[in-house]
């Protein structure tokens, strides 16, 4: 005859396999890990990007660290600063102003080519 022990929990017999309760746990973890990601694209205000629209995001803005997010056709491409400001050849093309309201305009300069 075959003795039961007392400390078995309601329900389970002795052959019960050790691993079903690792796969229970597996099972938690991931949802845990799903509800921590959606917590931080909420958090880190970037549900644009969860969503079928084009969007842009600016990081640092004005700051040598800068880096702009673009999503456009479910493509996402990241633009990082080069932490050179206005380097390289050109040619000035125009000036701007700021009025006392603090609306700016620009005036483009003729070029004297015609």
């Amino acid at each position: 005859m075959k003795s039961r022990s007392r400390y078995l929990p309601f329900g389970e017999s002795e052959d019960t396999n050790p691993m079903s309760s690792l796969v229970n746990l597996f099972d938690a973890a991931m949802v845990f890990a799903v509800a921590l990601m959606v917590a931080f694209a909420i958090q880190s205000r970037m549900t644009e990007f969860l969503t079928s629209q084009d969007a842009t995001f600016v990081k640092n803005a004005g700051k040598k660290d800068m880096e702009i997010i673009v999503k456009k056709n479910n493509k996402i491409t990241r633009y990082k600063s080069d932490r050179t400001s206005g380097s390289g050849k050109g040619r000035r093309v125009g000036i701007a102003y700021r009025l006392e309201s603090g609306e700016v305009i620009y005036v483009p300069e003729e070029d004297g080519k015609k």
